[in-house]
């Protein structure tokens, strides 16, 4: 039951940012067409024209240089990319990178809380069905640990667990940690203490689940119009920017001095 949750709620997020994903992708790959093919065809065009570059605005010598700078040294854009993407990898391998990056995705404006809700309803479903299936406390901690998806909680939990060996309650470990909402804590303190703590923990579960997805349509809702806008300033920029020299010659070539 819990992995058919855990598999339904991973495709959930899978869903909802599969079309943010896209549009970033047709962004990026827009803007590198513009940049690459259509800002020297316009460059050259303007050099036959006979304009000078000190003729020209700054922000088409911003996007002429740019340009000269990709079509040049492509190459070290994609070793660069290549080396981030590898040396990325390398660091998150170790211990040390896992704990910083899984810091840094709790602490990320917006979708930081995002995977802060899906941990907590990973970590309660688990708990609640390993509890339900009459596994013992210390060693449902354990299995936890290994399924929240985030080391740092995951170490909150080896913590608590420690704690709880010692005979301390269930609750006050995981306040310590402040990784946990006091609403759960509250919860995981009255399940305790009535004995029904796999059913609090279930609730904890529906709870969070529900909130991972109306975070997710909220969230896509605000993205498609930001990145849809970010995409038409920045053809825009780049057309305006382009056109602007011409406007200056076709102003030039129509102004009276011109046919004196």
């Amino acid at each position: 039951h819990f992995l058919e949750k855990d598999v339904e709620l991973r495709r959930k997020v899978k869903s909802a940012m599969t079309y943010p994903v896209l549009v970033m992708v047709l962004a990026s790959a827009i803007t590198l067409f513009l940049v690459y093919w259509f800002v020297p065809q316009w460059a050259q065009i303007m050099v036959d024209l006979g304009l000078k570059r000190s003729d020209m605005p700054g922000s088409t010598q911003f996007l002429i240089d740019v340009s000269h700078g990709l079509v040049k040294w492509w190459w070290l854009y994609v070793v660069s990319l290549v080396f981030i993407i590898v040396a990325q990898k390398v660091f998150v391998s170790t211990r040390f990178g896992r704990r910083v990056t899984d810091r840094l995705k709790l602490k990320i404006p917006v979708f930081g809380k995002l995977h802060h809700k899906i941990c907590m309803s990973r970590f309660s479903r688990t708990l609640g069905t390993l509890l339900t299936s009459g596994v013992p406390i210390l060693q449902a901690m354990e299995t936890v640990s290994g399924t929240v998806g985030n080391s740092i909680m995951s170490d909150a939990v080896m913590e608590a667990r420690a704690r709880i060996r010692e005979g301390d309650r269930i609750g006050d470990p995981l306040e310590a940690s402040r990784l946990f909402p006091p609403m759960v804590v509250h919860m995981i303190g009255v399940g305790e203490e009535s004995g029904s703590l796999d059913f609090m923990l279930q609730k904890i579960a529906d709870f969070y689940e529900a909130e991972v997805e109306a975070t997710l349509a909220s969230l896509t809702a605000a993205l498609e119009p930001i990145m849809i806008v970010s995409l038409g300033f920045i053809v825009g920029f780049i057309v305006i920017s382009m056109f602007m020299p011409f406007a200056k010659v076709i102003s030039s070539l129509t102004s009276p001095d011109s046919g004196e």
